[in-house]
């Protein structure tokens, strides 16, 4: 269920009306229906997965909580990193490293093919995986206590407003929101209302109508000039800007009706004076989970210059990956690790302050 489509302008006045209508005690269980209804308008069969998850980080997180020696948790959150991550990874960078492997094999001369899986990506893995995972890394290092009523819990991996795109929220932030009576108010109405109408206009009017044209120039590049493909490239970052934060306002707007704040997503990213602002800027709430879970684990810059250099490089990689199995997230990863470490050395030589 897209968010631009007559089933979610069905879905959600419904889904809203039963929110207020449902006992503040017993909304978590309307929640949690609607959220997976939502979820499974995609593919039915798929549901199955994100509660495998949801119930893998629910006790696992207890027991860490529980456990009396280290390497007990370490062994829990390796549990929880390895199922999330494997499911992630099997359904959507399986086919990306088999592709690889064929053709390594293919170049020393094995005739060994792995074969491709046919699966359609479950939606939204990238978010609730990145979701649920920060929750039990948190439990982990005792930043969080671990959630005792499972209810709640499936409801932060699964609230359908920022499910299929984020904003990817922490658990210390979202679900406390869910544990206290939300008061239907003319303010968050007429608020959610219109960040979902102006979402709405960037996704539909902007970013779907950028998209037709730029399709033209990306599927037959050899028939335009060099300046119109720069011109279809122009186009393509707005595009794909105006599609993401257009839908991570539906998002905010949706969930702002039912009294409940997500963060922002995107503060006007190519505003940004460099690319260090940039990352500020866009898709905060993935940077920042970057920021805290693998950069500051690697050693963030408490470490030696070329462990730095390592770290930064290994983050903005990751992220690239994150965003697509292929060698094109990869390498765009990557060249925003170069221009980002060039800048810095840039700066830091000249003394330019950022």
């Amino acid at each position: 269920m897209l968010f631009n489509t007559i089933d979610f302008v069905v879905f959600l006045p419904i889904a809203i009306l039963l929110y207020y209508l449902t006992p503040q005690k017993f909304r978590w269980i309307m929640l949690l229906t609607a959220s997976y209804y939502f979820y499974m308008s995609w593919k039915v069969e798929y549901i199955f997965l994100i509660a495998f998850s949801t119930l893998v980080d629910y006790f696992t997180g207890i027991s860490m909580e529980n456990s009396t020696t280290k390497r007990k948790k370490r062994l829990l959150l390796i549990l929880s990193l390895t199922t999330n991550l494997g499911l992630l990874f099997f359904f959507k960078y399986f086919n990306f490293a088999a592709d690889n492997l064929n053709a390594v094999f293919g170049q020393i001369g094995i005739q060994q093919d792995i074969p491709l899986m046919n699966f359609l990506l479950p939606v939204g893995i990238s978010f609730y995986t990145f979701q649920t995972l920060s929750y039990s890394i948190d439990v982990y290092y005792g930043r969080q206590k671990a959630e005792k009523h499972l209810g709640y819990f499936a409801l932060y991996v699964s609230f359908f407003p920022q499910l299929v795109a984020g904003p990817i929220e922490r658990f210390s932030r979202l679900t406390p929101q869910f544990k206290v009576k939300q008061v239907f108010t003319y303010d968050n109405l007429v608020n959610g209302l219109r960040l979902i109408l102006y979402g709405l206009f960037i996704k539909m009017v902007i970013a779907d109508n950028l998209a037709g044209l730029v399709d033209e120039v990306y599927a037959a590049p050899e028939n335009y000039s060099s300046f119109d493909i720069f011109k279809g490239l122009m186009l393509y970052s707005f595009q794909i800007y105006s599609d993401f934060y257009g839908y991570s306002i539906i998002a905010i707007g949706s969930a702002q009706l039912m009294g409940i704040k997500l963060m922002d997503n995107f503060r006007t990213p190519y505003l940004a004076k460099n690319i260090s602002e940039f990352w500020q800027r866009w898709h905060i709430s993935l940077s920042t989970w970057f920021r805290d879970y693998l950069y500051f684990p690697l050693g963030g810059n408490r470490v030696a210059k070329q462990r730095w250099i390592f770290n930064i490089f290994t983050v903005f990689v990751v992220s690239g990956l994150w965003h697509g199995a292929s060698w094109t997230f990869l390498i765009w990863g990557a060249l925003f690790g170069v221009v980002y470490l060039i800048e810095y050395f840039f700066n830091k030589s000249f003394k330019i302050t950022r």
